[in-house]
């Protein structure tokens, strides 16, 4: 069984790859009529690049770990952020909005995309903590047993 903070970190990379089609698979983005083909090309960009983004943290967690144990947990936190970090700064980018103006008022108010944001990159956080802790303890035990 993976320890606690790489469990969180699957758990993300899982929801990481996925959620971008469970959130946008429907009639306010890939169906809706209102959407410019391009606009849709570049959902279909951003759903992609989670999916990508996850299978590469997954893949570093569980296939191909670095062989620094620190270093593969600084690069697999920074692959589950990249997303969100992202999501959270394309609000900054002139005209654009988080959300189309007729599904305004639903569940997170204006930009509901931060609070998600805002609750993943904390998981990354716990789960960072918690292995670098496992770690520390790790090497603590490598430099008593020499």
């Amino acid at each position: 069984m993976p320890p606690p903070g790489q469990l969180l970190h699957a758990l993300i990379a899982v929801l990481t790859a996925t959620l971008g089609f469970i959130a946008d698979w429907n009639h306010t983005h890939v169906y809706n009529p209102r959407w410019p083909p391009h606009a849709k090309f570049h959902n279909g960009q951003t759903m992609s690049t989670g999916l990508l983004l996850g299978g590469t943290a997954l893949f570093h967690l569980f296939v191909r770990p670095l062989a620094n144990p620190r270093d593969n947990l600084n690069v697999v936190s920074w692959i589950l952020c990249l997303n969100y970090v992202a999501q959270v700064s394309a609000v900054f980018y002139p005209g654009s909005l988080p959300i189309d103006p007729e599904f305004a008022g639903g569940p997170g108010g204006a930009f509901p995309q931060a609070y998600g944001a805002a609750v993943l990159v904390g998981v990354v956080g716990v789960g960072y903590w918690l292995e670098e802790a496992r770690i520390r303890r790790l090497e603590g035990n490598v430099v008593k047993a020499k």
